[in-house]
């Protein structure tokens, strides 16, 4: 189905992986020497070869963390803002300067293909630049008061310590969405990434934490690293001295996660499963739609949040679509990351590769007919996961095209009624990113409205995924509610102020409200 490299050549890979990383951290002027034990091993996705075996933060070293980051914030907060940007911008551009050492460092942890690792650095570059101008426009409002010479003003301070919880599959730009904010904020922050990608974690954070050492304003622990498993998480989510909580990944660990931080009253914000649809109207332009189909379907092999699962397409065109869709599946370049000329890396691991079997052979038994979805085994790799991505052809939206499964399967439905199609995209129990192609004004103007997509992305003629920084990226239902980073989302990251100044000499009450005394 698939043009396949069915070999890891040396010119592909550069020799022994555990050694490529240890000099990675090096070209970046870092050691991972204190951070080496025996708790937590990790493995590339790449040929399934080991690269390192990590300590693990306890709960008392947690409490500690946390006690540092308490402490950092009440110095970080008396920063003026545009000082606090200095950082970021400072850290933006260590980063630039190491753009291509960390896109490789993150391939080889992460797997997905270089292209992709090297627009993820990038995003993290953007990001920075987008908080340093962020810090000169922490802007509130002047409100009209009902009573003379008094003066109601909204302004914003900074909240408190973030605590920061991100998934594998953006091992670098989530926790850059978040933590790049709420430093200009001026909260302090702590980062549990997952236990698959923590090496990208340690060389982004060492590079920040590199920084923030050379910068006079910046105190001790503004910025923190906790590599541990699901313990280390939940005494985030637990620890009354975390104030903001932002937790990107599974709606399992999303419920569990966000109903532990409002218990003590904490600020949750949560991003987590997609189960992203495209419709494909019979005025689409099917070049379009196809190239905007196929990358958003198995860009990181199926493994974003915002990865297109569902394609609901005309009744009339469905048959040519998904013939021309299969095709042009068949000719992608499944191999190594590294190499340039990869579209499709491999799964994180066995456990996705189990889900995503698992998830073809419940297609199957609800009616569906399958195309790929088969394990690809090279050469050099035989603890890899490598899978030709799955078209899957549903009779209806059954039990298994209402889940999401992290890998890359594409169901594709039916409709002939276009409120059919909007009532398939929204019949589903997550709400993060959607999209229609068509050229129809009309059907593209309902798709966006209030009668149409209700997921907190709603593209027109553009695939689901490649949100842009600007943009508040997040969405509705079991997706969560929160938007981790753009447009006004540095709110969740301070703390409002409600204030009235009264400049005359008597003291009149809101609303009319009568309150005499007889007081000399």
């Amino acid at each position: 189905m698939n043009a396949i490299d069915t070999s890891l050549s040396s010119s592909s890979l550069s020799g022994a992986f555990a050694d490529e990383v240890v000099d990675l951290f090096g070209e970046l002027g870092l050691s991972l020497s204190g951070d080496l034990g025996s708790d937590l091993a990790v493995f590339s996705p790449i040929d399934g070869s080991a690269l390192a075996t990590l300590k693990m933060h306890r709960a008392a070293d947690m409490d500690a963390m946390v006690a540092n980051a308490g402490t950092a914030f009440l110095a970080w907060k008396q920063v003026p803002a545009p000082h606090r940007g200095e950082l970021i911008r400072r850290y933006g551009q260590l980063v630039r300067e190491h753009k291509e050492a960390l896109s490789r460092l993150l391939t080889i942890e992460n797997g997905k293909i270089l292209t992709e690792a090297r627009g993820e650095v990038q995003e993290v570059i953007d990001i920075c630049e987008y908080a340093v101008g962020l810090s000169r426009q922490l802007f509130g409002l002047t409100i009209a008061s009902e009573r003379a010479e008094h003066r109601l003003t909204e302004y914003w301070h900074p909240l408190g310590p973030l605590g920061l919880i991100s998934a594998f599959n953006f091992p670098a730009a989530v926790w850059a969405w978040g933590t790049t904010v709420a430093l200009v904020c001026g909260d302090s922050a702590i980062w549990k990434p997952s236990e698959k990608t923590p090496l990208t974690a340690l060389a982004f954070a060492k590079l920040l934490q590199k920084v923030a050492a050379d910068y006079e304003f910046a105190p001790d622990h503004l910025v923190q690293i906790a590599i541990g498993d699901a313990e280390c998480g939940g005494i985030i989510a637990d620890h009354p001295g975390i104030s903001i909580v932002s937790a990107t990944g599974s709606v399992r660990m999303g419920q569990d996660v966000g109903v532990r931080v409002q218990r003590r009253f904490g600020r949750p914000v949560l991003e987590l499963g997609g189960n992203n649809a495209a419709i494909v109207a019979p005025s689409a332009d099917i070049g379009l739609a196809l190239r905007g189909t196929i990358f958003a379907a198995t860009g990181t092999c199926g493994q974003r949040c915002t990865t297109l699962r569902r394609l609901i397409v005309h009744q009339d065109i469905r048959a040519d679509f998904v013939k021309r869709l299969i095709a042009a599946v068949g000719s992608l370049n499944i191999g190594s990351p590294l190499d340039d000329a990869t579209h499709v890396g491999p799964l994180i691991d066995k456990a996705a590769f189990d889900a995503m079997q698992r998830a073809l052979d419940r297609a199957r038994r609800e009616g569906g007919i399958v195309h790929g979805g088969e394990r690809i085994e090279l050469a050099g790799a035989p603890d890899a996961y490598y899978v030709c991505p799955a078209i899957v052809e549903m009779p209806a939206q059954s039990e298994i095209v209402r889940e999401e499964t992290f890998a890359p399967i594409l169901y594709v439905l039916s409709y002939t009624a276009f409120d059919e199609a909007i009532a398939l995209q929204n019949g589903v129990p997550q709400g993060l990113s959607s999209c229609i192609f068509t050229s129809d004004v009309r059907e593209a103007e309902k798709f966006q409205s209030a009668q149409g997509s209700d997921c907190g992305i709603v593209n027109v003629n553009i695939g689901t995924s490649g949100a842009e920084i600007g943009g508040a990226f997040g969405g509705e239902k079991v997706t969560g509610g929160g938007r981790v980073s753009g447009s006004d989302s540095w709110k969740n990251y301070m703390r409002r102020v409600t204030a009235t100044v009264n400049y005359s000499t008597s003291l009149p009450l809101a609303q009319g409200v009568k309150f005499d005394l007889d007081i000399d």
